[in-house]
């Protein structure tokens, strides 16, 4: 077992490290960008200037001219002279379709050309571009990196994601994340977070931000999401309003510490939450349209600095309660500088320029964030060269060492929480596999059985799904020749549909049940009665390669948890095995 307190410690004191020392002192450089933007801003109308404030999304795909599609796009980039765009995935019946890198690069060159300032381009890339772009480096969740134990992780993530990013043309990642995942049962957040503990969240927010600034080459903007926290919330903010309890002095001290770290350690924007939090503003009221928030406590109180994003204003969090052109409003008011995604872009364009010009707010406050928004673009280059060379694209994309690191992290992450009876490493003969799946078209759980299939052909490996005829009985019958069954499952919310659960229980009632979590680590609550167990902490591909490896023996498992699993394992905990067999 490993000693969790010895490891706070360390982290604690780390903590105080990365907070010592007084915020840099403006450069000539910055003086120079912040002179050369108000000589452009000099020049521009309110519509203009508003616009700038304006993200809006992209898929990566390459419409041609005479698509609707590119028609929007020529009006938002052209005409409307939108500040960006960041890019997303189309979700055809819940399966992820991400950008193919050349397309996508192609595309970021041909909107850079139609725009009269320069586009920054923002990605969020939580598990590195790969989240987004096909081909690019596989990294896995946040929490596999906590996992590890290992911050050093974390900065070559942001290294290459930086690299990778540029030379797709994107400039701007939307990450680290750094929410403190106090709550087991937090939906959205969960293993996007790096743990439970604020200095081991800190110290991996420190990592990644000094990974990603650390190219003169591949310069990027940062970003530390979701401010102020949303660690300790129950509901998914993409549906509605969450709320997160605790008084400010619990504020203070975790889900504010790894901000106040990444704020010391140079961060360039803080991502707003759609979270209430009474304990600063009103209950109804969510951080990203709170001055009390955005102005009095992280602009004031933090001394933060830089640019302030909303969080997507598509999201249920706010626009169930506000219109598109009333929350971009309420947002300005309250200290953003760049509204990302509104429903309707052009409705909060007009409803902030109307606002502008009958007093609400006032032109000042508008060109003060416009003034760091072009202040940003100047430092990223774009002034320079705003685009990309896509030909090369290939050249720092997915590399073969950068793949191969990202995979030794993912086996490094795997944590054995329980091993009764020695049930791991597997035997080759007797045991049988069950892949949960909860959407029949995803891909999830198909490298596993791939790998499966190198080890043992002949293994009895079935599918578990509504889609695919699970019908209870019959399918439980089909390991009643086994003398183990191991169970997948890729849920990263800790949570499964119910056929799903009565499945697995009644497995365990009469077999030995070995369950890997390809996701939340916290799913060993819904089956308590499991004679092993143990987590990848994300369920990217690497991970099910890691976790096919470790079920047989042939890695060290040295991962420990990241949170605790109330009831059953507390934070910290993880069995050591080591490998007995090599890699196939």
């Amino acid at each position: 077992m490993h000693s969790p307190s010895s490891r706070l410690v360390a982290a604690v004191l780390l903590v105080c490290f990365c907070m010592a020392g007084a915020p840099a002192r403006r450069t000539p450089a910055a003086s120079k960008r912040t002179t050369n933007a108000r000589r452009r801003i000099a020049a521009m109308t309110l519509r203009e200037k508003v616009a700038q404030l304006v993200i809006v999304p992209f898929y990566g795909e390459a419409p041609n001219s005479r698509s609707r599609e590119y028609a929007q796009f020529v009006r938002l980039v052209r005409e409307t002279g939108v500040g960006g765009m960041v890019l997303l995935n189309r979700v055809p019946k819940g399966v992820v379709r991400r950008a193919e890198p050349y397309a996508l690069a192609a595309f970021t060159n041909r909107m850079q050309k139609l725009a009269k300032i320069p586009l920054i381009v923002a990605g969020d890339f939580e598990r590195g571009p790969s989240m987004r772009v096909e081909g690019a480096t596989p990294f896995p969740h946040a929490m596999a990196f906590g996992a590890t134990g290992d911050p050093s992780t974390s900065r070559y993530m942001g290294e290459v994601s930086a690299r990778e990013a540029r030379a797709l043309g994107i400039q701007w990642l939307l990450v680290p994340v750094a929410d403190v995942n106090s709550n087991p049962d937090n939906p959205v957040i969960n293993i996007r977070s790096f743990g439970e503990n604020p200095a081991e969240v800190s110290a991996h927010v420190k990592a990644f931000l000094e990974g990603a600034h650390g190219s003169a080459k591949w310069p990027v903007l940062t970003t530390v999401k979701h401010f102020p926290g949303h660690g300790d919330t129950a509901i998914d903010t993409h549906v509605s309003l969450a709320s997160a309890g605790g008084d400010r002095a619990r504020l203070h001290s975790v889900e504010l510490a790894p901000f106040k770290v990444a704020i010391a350690n140079g961060v360039d924007a803080v991502m707003t939450a759609h979270i209430a939090v009474p304990a600063l503003d009103a209950p109804d009221v969510p951080a990203t349209l709170s001055a009390a928030i955005l102005t009095t406590l992280l602009r004031g109180e933090l001394g933060f600095k830089g640019l302030v994003v909303t969080d997507a204003l598509e999201m249920g969090g706010v626009a169930k309660g506000f219109k598109s052109g009333e929350a971009a409003v309420r947002a300005i008011e309250a200290g953003a500088d760049i509204l990302l995604m509104p429903p309707d872009p052009l409705a909060a364009i007009n409803a902030v320029v109307a606002a502008a010009s009958q007093g609400r707010i006032t032109r000042a406050r508008i060109e003060q964030s416009l003034e760091k928004i072009l202040a940003a673009k100047e430092k990223l280059g774009l002034n320079r060269q705003r685009l990309v060379d896509v030909e090369s694209v290939g050249d720092s994309v997915g590399d073969p060492e950068a793949l191969d690191r990202a995979q030794a992290i993912s086996d490094h992450s795997v944590t054995l929480v329980r091993n009764e009876g020695s049930m791991l490493p597997l035997p080759r003969e007797g045991v049988c596999f069950a892949v949960l799946q909860e959407n029949a078209r995803s891909p999830l759980g198909q490298t596993v059985i791939d790998e499966l299939r190198k080890r043992v052909p002949q293994a009895v490996t079935v599918t578990v799904g509504t889609a695919t005829g699970f019908d209870g009985p019959e399918t439980t019958a089909r390991f009643a020749g086994c003398a183990r069954v191991v169970v997948f499952s890729f849920s990263t919310s800790g949570a499964l549909p119910d056929p799903l659960r009565r499945f697995v229980a009644a497995l365990a009632e009469t077999k030995p049940v070995i369950l890997a979590s390809l996701g939340s680590p916290y799913l060993l609550r819904v089956f308590p009665g499991v004679k092993a167990y143990l987590t990848t902490c994300s369920n990217v591909q690497p991970a099910e390669i890691s976790a096919v490896r470790a079920l047989y023996g042939e890695i060290d498992i040295g991962g420990r948890l990241p949170v605790t699993i109330p009831g059953y394992a507390e934070y910290g905990a993880g069995i050591r095995l080591p490998a007995t067999r090599p890699v196939p």
